[in-house]
């Protein structure tokens, strides 16, 4: 049992002060040096007697638990019950203060319903030596707990709690405690924590000071003018907790006990402690103690606070906090797990958002690529039936000056004459080549490059515009021949033959215009159709070149004066060679900087396998003449396509497009209609930068509802508000007029 007791207030005694600590075994803790009737005291105790100071009835005392400086504490056990309890006498009638008997008497027995106070069981008023009888705990004291080093944070935080409910009870009954301390806690069996030693509390309205003791008792406290106050025991409390946490009262140090110990008088020596305290370092080792979160640290600092205003006012304001903090602890896993729980929902939806994001972006990049070729599709259909009727209308006219018996008979008499002699040859030709021109014109129609005629063996006998090409020999042209390709010069076969069909040549250089042209020809019998077939011979080869970079020209023109062009580019591809052979890029200046077109600008082997088909990758054999092969595509549109110009101009070109292609007939042209993938894919961009933001608004809005409902959950359980949250309404509390 912890025992302290002071000296009366008259100046002759303050000089006599001591503050005392003593453990269960008597020993003493935390004690200024002793005067010399205080060291014959303590002589006389430690000399004492083991027997009890006298008998009590109805109890048989044991064994001396320990003695303090006005009497002793005894150990008995009730006689009736055989319950063991706790008998304080008064020995030392020479010091004795009645009024302290009285006092600590009067304040068990008014606290005596509280379960966190020990209890006071029969009073010896009229005996010799006085005494009173208070339950016995067996577990000893939280000073000798505290022996063995620091307690975990949650066994110090519920013995905390246990004290600041005795404080609320004492306060609440008009009690101030002045001298809390570990060795004024005793334990009960469960560990439970007992306030004892009433000797210095005071009452709320009593103006008499009490010392407490050091390293626990507040600055304002060590002056012997003070007034008693509930942040006394605030301040006490405080400290009670931190030595749990730390293992040491706040500001114990060699140092500062050292100091404590010099002689002076009492005054001199509370003077120092105030210092110590006021002027010596901010106690913070508990905010290292593992365990020891924001709000406990908080609530040790608002005790410990040298300004007793700046202090928590009572311990009622002590225990809220402590109580909120563990209600806040309690309700920690729910918290989380409303935090938690909707941030797994919004992260495990994320998955399908994106899911659906990528879905809608898919389809409608599907669609506009589908709509887009679809197109593409259409306007190759109708460039490539376009090429087709201009062709085959341009054939019908070379045949129908084929089948002119004029012309025949002028080409019999006069060809193989000089050529100053075969003026009514080219006044014939020219006259009805003008003919044809003229209703191209009127038509808006291609023009041609240029009109000739070849005899059977090849040698250009006439020409429109005049060149000087006339009378050399070209039986290497495709055109003559219809061999699909040309002949190198001086190589041509000895059997070589005039084309006995109507024929579209290979793309090839003329010699007079220097410029890349493509003719149609078609032979000149010796005699009518109707005539014996098989029994004719060609005797001539009529012709007639045209630009294919004119006849692309035309169409864009018409593409663009409807709206239709939107970026697109139109382009004709050899499928004998599966080379370019027009396109916008491909003029005379840019063609004449290729050293082999056929090979630079030949689409890639994958595009060639998709279109043609698995079995036909690679170099296309030549068709006979007059057949260009099958003109079924496998596929007539990509979305992947590499334009083969890109090679040179890869910034107009470069990327990829959207094509579609349509095969010309039996010519074995491809007309090619492309268009660039980007812009067509643009509203997909602006769609995905649309659903993104509005899924990153979407997140951040429900983050925002988590983490604000999260915030103000954690606010409403704590003591931290916005000025703008509404307070709880205040209600009284008894102990409230206790704060001054």
């Amino acid at each position: 049992m912890s025992v302290q007791e002071a000296v009366p207030q008259p100046a002759k005694a303050r000089e006599e002060l001591v503050v005392v600590s003593a453990s269960t075994d008597g020993r003493l803790a935390d004690t200024w040096p002793q005067d010399g009737p205080a060291l014959a005291q303590a002589l006389e105790l430690s000399l004492a007697d083991e027997a009890p100071p006298s008998s009590v009835p109805g109890y048989h005392i044991v064994r001396r638990l320990g003695a303090g400086r006005f009497g002793s504490v005894w150990l008995a056990r009730e006689q009736n019950t055989g319950k063991l309890v706790a008998i304080k006498f008064y020995s030392r009638r020479r010091g004795l203060d009645w009024s302290l008997l009285g006092r600590e008497v009067e304040k068990l027995a008014v606290l005596y319903t509280s379960r966190h106070i020990v209890r006071l069981l029969a009073v010896g008023w009229d005996h010799d030596p006085p005494y009173y009888v208070m339950e016995y705990l067996a577990s000893g004291s939280l000073a000798q707990k505290l022996e063995q080093g620091p307690l975990p944070v949650h066994q110090a935080v519920a013995i905390a709690t246990r004290v600041a409910q005795a404080l609320v009870h004492a306060h609440g009954s008009g009690i101030l405690h002045c001298d809390l301390k570990p060795a004024n806690v005793l334990l009960d069996p469960d560990g439970e924590p007992r306030l004892c030693d009433f000797g210095q509390s005071r009452l709320a309205d009593e103006r008499s000071h009490a010392l407490g003791t050091l390293f626990y008792m507040a600055p304002e406290q060590a002056d012997l003018k003070a007034v008693p106050d509930a942040r006394w025991d605030v301040y006490a409390l405080g400290a009670l907790l931190y030595h749990m946490l730390c293992g040491q009262p706040p500001h114990k140090t060699d140092d500062n006990e050292q100091a404590l110990r010099r002689p002076g008088t009492v005054e001199e020596r509370l003077a120092r402690y105030q210092e110590i305290v006021r002027e010596g370092p901010r106690p913070s080792a508990h905010r290292r103690v593992h365990g020891v979160d924001g709000p406990l640290a908080d609530l040790i600092d608002r005790c410990l606070s040298v300004d007793p205003a700046r202090r928590l006012p009572n311990a009622q304001a002590v225990l809220d906090r402590l109580v909120a903090r563990e209600r806040y602890r309690a309700r920690r896993p729910l918290i989380w797990l409303g935090l938690v729980l909707p941030t797994a929902l919004v992260l495990a939806l994320i998955p399908f958002a994106l899911d659906a994001l990528h879905a809608a972006v898919s389809t409608t990049r599907s669609n506009l690529i589908r709509r887009a070729l679809e197109s593409d599709v259409l306007s190759a259909n109708l460039l490539a039936d376009g090429i087709e009727r201009e062709l085959q209308h341009r054939i019908q006219q070379l045949e129908a000056l084929t089948e002119d018996d004029e012309i025949r008979a002028a080409i019999r008499e006069f060809a193989a004459e000089p050529l100053e002699r075969r003026g009514p040859l080219f006044e014939l030709l020219d006259a009805r080549v003008q003919r044809i021109e003229q209703r191209l014109e009127e038509l808006h129609r291609l023009d041609d490059a240029s009109w000739f005629l070849q005899d059977a063996r090849g040698v250009q006998r006439w020409r429109s515009p005049m060149s000087e090409t006339v009378d050399e020999l070209f039986s290497f042209r495709d055109y003559f021949h219809g061999q699909a390709a040309d002949y190198p010069e001086g190589q041509v076969p000895a059997d070589i033959a005039p084309i006995r069909r109507p024929h579209l040549s290979r793309p090839y250089r003329s010699r007079s215009s220097n410029r890349y042209v493509v003719a149609l020809s078609a032979p000149v019998f010796d005699r009518p159709a109707d005539k014996a077939a098989s029994l004719r011979e060609v005797i001539a080869v009529l012709a007639r070149s045209f630009y294919l970079s004119r006849l692309l020209q035309d169409y864009e023109d018409s593409l663009r004066a409807q709206g239709n062009a939107e970026g697109r580019k139109l382009a004709l591809l050899d499928r004998r060679t599966w080379s370019l052979l027009a396109h916008q890029w491909m003029d005379d200046e840019h063609l004449e900087r290729l050293e082999d077109p056929v090979h630079q600008l030949r689409i890639d082997e994958a595009l060639i396998a998709r279109l043609a088909g698995p079995s036909t990758v690679g170099p296309q054999p030549a068709a006979p003449a007059g057949q260009a092969g099958p003109p079924r595509l496998h596929v007539d549109r990509v979305d992947n396509y590499r334009d083969p110009v890109a090679a040179f101009a890869p910034r107009e070109y470069g990327g990829e497009w959207l094509a579609a292609f349509s095969p010309i007939g039996d010519t074995g042209w491809i007309a090619i209609v492309q268009e660039p993938k980007a812009p067509v894919l643009r509203p997909v961009e602006e769609l995905r930068e649309r659903l993104v933001r509005t899924a990153a608004a979407g997140i951040a809005l429900v983050t925002l509802l988590v983490g604000g409902s999260w915030w103000m959950i954690l606010s409403r359980l704590s003591d931290v508000r916005p000025r703008w949250w509404p307070r709880r309404p205040q209600v009284f509390r008894p102990d409230a007029a206790l704060t001054g």
